[in-house]
């Protein structure tokens, strides 16, 4: 794969964009476990900074330059056991404490100030170097990776995305309505899609998904399905 100037040197990248609720992290793992990929959680990365600036007291952007130079100084680790993934926070495993609902707020904010995105740039390609990864996120596409082998944009419905969350939600015990939800996620979409730096779009040359009608299995497939037919040729 051809690579910009700055860009390290990978074997073969995967790089998964969409909004929140598409299944973009449920598919990650699954495909990762199923080829052998390397899955890199850049969503569980910038979590990690907003849990660590809630450790130090930081709740809003006016804290800005602290929240730069705590994304400088954290150590983020990320750990693959088989097919489950943990995250690891100046040492400490936080897979479960960055799953909140305020992490997830918190960690919008800290998404959108442009130094801490290069900082986190800069840590995810390191983190790829010389693995076969799959990636997703926001801006893997067009900012992280905008040369990997394969670009896919997740996408589904308002409503259904919610309706996702909602459920998985309920799952972990986590009391919201499906109205918070639903105004959660359409924040989160108008944050993404607006941001001066790595906003949420869709690239040229990535392949579109609805998953709106599909199923977790269904859209695995069609995903491994170009993946494969993308190594045959490389």
């Amino acid at each position: 794969m051809a690579h910009k100037k700055g860009e390290i040197k990978m074997s073969f990248v995967v790089a998964i964009d969409g909004p929140s609720g598409t299944g973009k992290g449920t598919i990650t793992k699954l495909i990762a476990q199923e080829l052998n990929l390397v899955n890199i959680d850049t969503g569980a990365m910038y979590r990690s900074i907003a849990l660590a600036c809630f450790a130090e007291g930081i709740h809003t952007i006016e804290q800005k330059e602290k929240i730069i130079q705590i994304a400088k100084n954290v150590d983020i680790q990320i750990q693959h056991h088989g097919a489950e993934q943990e995250i690891f926070l100046n040492g400490e495993n936080v897979s479960c404490k960055i799953r909140t609902q305020e992490v997830t707020m918190m960690s919008s904010i800290v998404s959108s100030i442009p130094e801490v995105r290069e900082i986190m740039v800069k840590l995810q390609r390191k983190m790829a170097q010389g693995q076969d990864v799959i990636m997703e996120g926001r801006d893997i596409t067009t900012v992280v990776f905008p040369n990997a082998d394969v670009k896919i944009y997740l996408d589904a419905t308002l409503s259904q995305r919610a309706t996702r969350r909602y459920k998985e939600y309920q799952e972990k015990g986590i009391n919201l309505t499906y109205e918070e939800v639903l105004k959660t996620i359409e924040k989160r979409d108008y944050d993404d899609s607006h941001r001066k730096i790595g906003a949420l779009k869709i690239a040229p040359d990535a392949t579109v998904i609805d998953t709106t009608n599909m199923t977790i299995q269904e859209v695995k497939q069609s995903i491994k399905q170009i993946i494969l037919e993308k190594k045959n040729l490389t």
